[in-house]
């Protein structure tokens, strides 16, 4: 909850936690962002200042302060964008492969929401449209994305988000064959110490929540592979691809987290974004569908036809 002057307040319910963790596990703020924060003086226990390290007592008022951010120019771009849906409060969108999202260090333009500032812009008759990003696709990932339009829309997706009452589901090519049983990854995930681009599975991580079912199955046993319908029921950095690598089904064409000597060409991870399921500020629970990205289809054709199918196969094919 927040107080009187706008600080991200907790009371500690358990003690001997970090105190970086705890918030995060408490928040939507990433254990990275509170270590900057604290670094800078801005995370209290009680009236001292407390450095991330720090181990909460039970009942330890924790008060982190969220300075205002710097103003961030995002200029309007026209990038060609596929609408799945529109109105006052939100767009949904199929983001293609090789599209970042936002704005950052290595690409400052060229994004997702360099043409969402110039469709909206023009929309709204300003030039300082902010679309208001709530989740993200990695920059090969494809699929389905929910942007907010205002600030009340990006308020109320947010704490769906938080909720964990937005229903996300992606498709998704592995290495293996995880079986007929539908199966669960439970596993905490946080940056990899040794490679900051990576992220693994650790006790120290967040906690993160991956299940996954197996629709259809090519090949023979040696050199088999899988097509997965995948529930993240938490929404971690790479958490699916660095799920399913932990269950020894790494995804096809994944240049991070993929088989070693990966022949399969493709070029970027076989994940895509199929379908979410939400409510909208205004027009009540939604249900958008992406479908699979032409690359991903067309890989799939050079398979040959499936050897095992189950629902909800059809609809993908």
């Amino acid at each position: 909850m927040t107080d009187a002057e706008g600080r991200l307040v907790l009371r500690a319910q358990e003690g001997g936690m970090r105190v970086d963790r705890y918030v995060a596990e408490h928040s939507q703020l990433s254990r990275s962002a509170i270590t900057r924060l604290a670094k800078e003086g801005h995370v209290r226990i009680g009236d001292a200042t407390v450095e991330a390290g720090h181990r909460v007592r039970k009942g330890d008022e924790i008060a982190v302060e969220i300075p205002e951010a710097a103003p961030l120019s995002l200029e309007a771009e026209d990038i060609p964008i596929e609408v799945l849906y529109e109105d006052a409060d939100v767009i949904v969108v199929n983001k293609p492969a090789d599209l970042v999202v936002h704005p950052a260090y290595g690409h400052s333009s060229g994004t997702l929401v360099n043409a969402l500032v110039a469709r909206i812009g023009a929309q709204q008759g300003r030039a300082a449209a902010r679309p208001g990003i709530v989740h993200r696709l990695d920059k090969d990932t494809s699929g389905v994305m929910i942007i907010a339009k205002n600030d009340v829309a990006q308020l109320a997706l947010a704490r769906q988000l938080q909720g964990r009452t937005v229903s996300k589901e992606y498709l998704a090519l592995v290495w293996g064959d995880p079986g007929a049983e539908p199966a669960v990854v439970d596993a905490p995930v946080m940056r990899d110490p040794q490679d900051r681009r990576r992220m693994v599975v650790r006790a120290a991580g967040r906690a993160s929540v991956t299940r996954f079912t197996r629709i259809a199955a090519y090949g023979a046993a040696a050199q088999r592979c899988a097509l997965l319908h995948v529930r993240p029921l938490t929404g971690r950095t790479h958490q699916i691809r660095a799920h399913l690598a932990f269950a020894r089904t790494p995804i096809v064409g994944d240049p991070v987290y993929g088989k070693r000597g990966d022949a399969s060409g493709l070029g970027r991870q076989f994940l895509h974004a199929w379908r979410l399921t939400v409510r909208l500020p205004h027009a009540g629970e939604r249900t958008f569908t992406a479908p699979l990205a032409p690359d991903l289809r067309a890989y799939l054709a050079t398979l040959g036809p499936p050897s095992v199918t189950a629902p909800p196969f059809r609809e993908v094919a």
